[in-house]
């Protein structure tokens, strides 16, 4: 028995060469502890495609699922990329691997740098490097913005700011720090900043310590007050769309910001157009999730970021009829012309755990920005639209084994820890409640 085998043939207890037929066709699903792989296990499993989930931990709730049709161990974990690549590359290999899906931001870089090596093994459906980069770096990507005529709030680097005179957000330049992107980056590194400032022109802010938090030379963009925030998000193959879907984010992780806990499908006019100059500026190829928010002032949708990944709320996508898991594994056969891309409006869907994130949020999280809302009106806004939609993302009848393991973990591991499971973190400065920067 090989190392591979010693290592991944872990599911099912029988010998490697019985749980793995060269007949059958799998996706390999890389996941930590967040949930929003769930759909794509979900999705690939129910249309009788072989499940591969693979985590550097133990013990993650989606083992529990029974869309999950095979546990693998991985020896690595993303703080160790080039350990983490080779581990894939090794699951890769197998003759019944067909795809890998980009869950984390580090598996979208590391397909994208080492895309030769990938491909020689699998077919992937992501943006080369170049692309991937215009997209990580947030300075670069509005630029590219403003020359695709989407609006976006101005930007600039933390070092072109003379006068601390409006409403701003500070935030990472980049969403992964990485040799290709800096460079006083080791190779070895690939590293995820979160840390967010909101400042006011109260503020004095210290630049030389919010440069050694970021890591990096971050960025500063004017600050939108919302209307509405909507996610367009997209799978584009070789520059040119295959299928789209929008949802408009009612409650987030935080009451500040953060991922969506509560949306619903939807479409506007004015987000897709915008979305399309956009990515066809760029060429995209892959998985697309973009974050818009219509400006209450002016009624204006502002662009603000690019995630090149699968998104938090891909599960809430798929129940609307939005299968991207499922378009992502035809594209990845080579066939865009599949996909079926229509999808229902109005269905929307919770996160329990990001409710009540989101709830305690109201108490914890503070914003110079915004007026705090009531407890008591937010703790009946969300007992009331849980009574009336009744739909939750992992809570779920068919497969009751995820949710209830989950749960122990979350109990076992005390009660701050539902966000490793479902809403990831964001660190706000002066914000206890650390709401996850997007989906």
């Amino acid at each position: 028995m090989n190392t591979n085998e010693r290592a991944y043939g872990m599911a099912t207890g029988k010998r490697p060469s019985e749980a793995v037929g060269d007949s059958r066709q799998s996706v390999l699903i890389p996941s930590g502890r967040k949930m929003k792989s769930y759909a794509c296990m979900r999705s690939l499993s129910r249309r009788g495609i072989q499940t591969v989930v693979a985590s550097e931990y133990e013990r993650i709730p989606h083992f529990s699922s029974r869309f999950c049709d095979e546990r693998a161990r991985l020896p690595a974990s993303p703080g160790d990329p080039l350990a983490y690549r080779d581990a894939l590359l090794d699951l890769a290999s197998r003759a019944d691997v067909q795809t890998i899906v980009p869950v984390r931001e580090c598996d979208v870089y590391l397909f994208a740098k080492y895309h030769d090596e990938f491909e020689r093994e699998v077919s992937l459906v992501v943006p080369p490097l170049e692309t991937l980069g215009s997209a990580h770096d947030r300075l670069r990507l509005a630029d590219e913005a403003e020359r695709a005529g989407v609006p976006v709030p101005e930007t600039r680097l933390l070092s072109e700011v003379d006068e601390w005179d409006s409403n701003v957000v500070v935030k990472p330049r980049y969403n992964v720090l990485t040799s290709d992107y800096l460079e006083d980056i080791s190779p070895e590194t690939v590293r995820e900043v979160k840390n967010v400032r909101f400042l006011t022109p109260d503020d004095e802010p210290d630049v030389a310590d919010i440069r050694e938090e970021m890591g990096h030379e971050p960025i500063v963009q004017d600050f939108v007050p919302q209307a509405k925030k909507h996610l367009y998000c997209a799978l584009w193959n070789e520059g040119e769309p295959v299928a789209t879907y929008q949802h408009r984010q009612i409650r987030q992780n935080s009451w500040v910001g953060g991922g969506g806990v509560y949306r619903e499908s939807t479409h506007s006019e004015a987000v897709e157009n915008a979305a399309y100059d956009l990515l066809s500026r760029l060429d995209w190829h892959g998985l697309a999730c973009i974050e818009y928010v219509q400006d209450e002032r002016t009624g204006e949708w502002k662009f603000l970021e690019i995630n090149p990944r699968v998104w938090q709320s891909m599960t809430e996508a798929v129940r609307a009829g939005a299968d991207f898991p499922y378009y992502y594994w035809l594209c990845a056969h080579d066939r865009p012309e599949a996909v079926d891309h229509d999808y229902e409006m109005g269905v929307s869907s919770h996160i329990a755990y990001g409710e009540l994130a989101h709830l305690r949020s109201v108490r914890n999280d503070d914003s110079p920005f915004l007026d705090r809302p009531s407890y008591g009106g937010t703790f009946w806004e969300i007992a009331r639209s849980c009574v009336t939609n009744p739909r939750f993302d992992y809570i779920r009848l068919d497969d009751p084994g995820l949710f209830l393991s989950a749960l122990r973990a979350t109990l076992s591991s005390g009660v701050t820890s539902s966000r490793e499971y479902n809403t990831g973190s964001m660190h706000i400065r002066g914000s206890p409640g650390e709401p996850e920067r997007s989906d």
